[in-house]
């Protein structure tokens, strides 16, 4: 196949019309149209021609959908491409789960790569359903579909030298591929000894500060913008940092430096979505960042490379830019800067024409992995027998952010079982063992603002035990039977109404097609929303509320969970 277009170069970050040659899903030919040709040659591509988007750090199962499903919605705005973390699938079934996840993306057009999960529990302070060791990471670092190890979410144990994490380390260095990080507020003799390790990148800035020293120090930086996280704003808000910015001290210094030279331009690498919910797929992917970026500052070639040429540099794929050898995947835009996809190509094929995909997608069988009894009422009472009230600690959320504080309440004490507060907007929270121990942890959460009713849901980072929330103990209770019964899902139980979402496929993705799971996700968002919750995105929200690794204060199936010194803390203060 042969054309002529007007053609993105990321490369160069130029703009020029060019005769492109396509062989075997490759560019083989890109030759620039010379000025004194410009004005005899006719162009036969209508719009700018532009490389495929790459998502170059995201959980495919927080889309709900099987990679192949998320392939059909990806390619509508542009994405051709996707770094993909199976560590929610991994922590479920372990290494069954991550190759059931790289053979159905197999099956479409495409271009998935994965990364090995590095930390398969996040945790040993949980239950999950699988333990990968680093004879595992091996076995799974000699896939060609394996292009990094994934994200190091214990961060503690590279810093205090942890033999088994060092381990898995050393065997990406070993295999040649780059070790992706997770360090919220990780910072400086800490953040050294981490980086010491060899790791490479980082999503988990919530601030220009932490991104500078990150940057400065060696890190390429992602900057999130998902359906939870959504770290964009205040990382690109660069002069207001600069303004509360203390630059006393040695790390200051280097700060003023680039704040006053104005250098900042380059401190970020790439645009992520790390969790992407359905729903929020229909409305956009890097497409809707890049013009997001853009709105909030960003040069708008320096927001496209961090989707195009900057991940496929750094992750080694043959993808991210039209030159010859490059697998040929492009987008045609009317206009970047309002970046509206007319048509989506992959390995040269259309695989989007502007209204529709050209291709069908395969079904997944699956199998229940919810292995747990029945919930009645008392499994979440939490007893007190020194009053009529006592003081709690509490995990205190803020809606998009991740990150939590610790929070005190007091609470009444009714017939020696702990009570809820609205008034003060203090909930319960349990997390659910489901692999077949049975075991429940409760403890109280604020900021969601039910004032009744329950939500739940299996998908709870990273190991994905049931987690629920609620004002009424028998309500948790239904809502947790309802999803044991869908063999895994989401659900919502109030008096007034019931509804769930199942996602059968190890209770975190469904076959369905995007669509049809973001209509009955959106509905069971108005139903939270009708029970008073405050969280624009409550499940997910939710499901972050177990992950360990971010700080401050989070809960497992094994207890309360002190995030900042990684110990367990009483839910009672004595």
């Amino acid at each position: 196949m042969s054309f002529t277009a007007y053609m993105l170069d990321v490369v160069s970050d130029t703009i020029y019309p060019a005769r492109i040659t396509i062989e075997d899903g490759l560019f083989k030919e890109v030759t620039p149209i010379t000025v004194s040709e410009k004005d005899i040659v006719k162009i036969d591509v209508k719009g700018l021609m532009v490389p495929g988007f790459i998502d170059s750090h995201i959980h495919i199962e927080s889309s709900m959908v099987t990679p192949a499903q998320f392939a059909k919605i990806a390619v509508r705005h542009g994405t051709t491409a996707a770094v993909c973390d199976p560590h929610e699938i991994a922590n479920v079934l372990g290494i069954e789960g991550v190759e059931a996840m790289i053979e159905n993306a197999k099956q479409v057009p495409f271009n998935f790569f994965f990364t090995a999960p590095s930390c398969v529990p996040a945790t040993g302070f949980e239950t999950s359903g699988a333990i990968l060791d680093s004879s595992d990471i091996e076995y799974l670092l000699k896939k060609d579909e394996i292009v990094a190890l994934g994200e190091m979410m214990n961060y503690p144990g590279v810093i205090n030298g942890d033999e088994e994490v060092h381990k898995k380390i050393e065997l990406a260095k070993k295999y040649g591929k780059p070790i992706d990080g997770h360090a919220p507020l990780v910072t400086r003799d800490d953040l050294d000894k981490y980086l010491a390790a060899g790791i490479s990148t980082d999503h988990e800035c919530s601030n220009v500060i932490e991104a500078l020293e990150k940057k400065i120090k060696g890190m390429k930086i992602m900057v999130r913008d998902g359906s939870s996280a959504m770290d964009m704003e205040g990382l690109f808000d660069i002069e207001e940092a600069g303004k509360q910015l203390d630059f006393s001290g040695p790390m200051g210094l280097m700060f003023r430096d680039i704040f006053e030279r104005k250098i900042y331009s380059p401190l970020f690498d790439f645009i992520v979505s790390d969790d992407k919910h359905p729903n929020d797929l229909i409305e956009g992917h890097l497409d809707k960042s890049i013009s997001k970026a853009v709105n909030l500052g960003i040069d708008l070639l320096k927001a496209v490379n961090m989707v195009t040429i900057n991940p496929g540099y750094h992750y080694n794929i043959n993808c991210g830019a039209i030159v010859p050898g490059a697998s040929a995947d492009f987008i045609v835009v009317d206009s970047i800067y309002d970046c509206n996809i007319l048509k989506t190509y992959v390995r040269g094929e259309c695989v989007f024409d502007g209204e529709n995909v050209l291709f069908d997608v395969p079904e997944v069988e699956p199998r229940n992995t919810i292995n747990t009894t029945k919930k009645t009422a008392s499994d979440f009472d939490i007893h007190y027998d020194g009053g009529d009230e006592c003081e709690v600690n509490v995990i205190e959320c803020f809606d998009g952010d991740l990150l939590t504080k610790k929070a005190t309440a007091t609470l009444p004490v009714k017939n020696g079982i702990v009570q809820p507060d609205i008034y003060q907007d203090v909930l319960k929270i349990a997390v659910v063992e489901r692999y077949g121990g049975n075991t429940i942890a409760n403890a109280f959460i604020k900021g969601f603002g039910l004032k009744k009713g329950a939500i739940a849901s299996s998908v709870a980072h990273d190991s994905h035990n049931i987690i629920v929330i609620g004002y009424n103990s028998q309500e948790m209770a239904d809502a947790v039977n309802q999803v044991i019964d869908d063999k895994g899902g989401i659900s919502v139980v109030s008096e007034d109404f019931s509804d769930s979402l199942p996602l059968p496929i190890a209770g975190l993705m469904s076959n369905e097609d995007v669509y049809v799971v973001a209509e009955k996700l959106g509905v069971l968002h108005k139903m939270a929303a009708a029970l008073g919750c405050q969280i624009e995105a409550p499940f997910m929200t939710m499901a972050f509320m177990a992950l360990l690794v971010i700080p401050s204060i989070k809960i497992s199936d094994k207890g309360l969970f002190d995030g900042d010194n990684f110990e367990f803390m009483d839910v009672i203060i004595k």
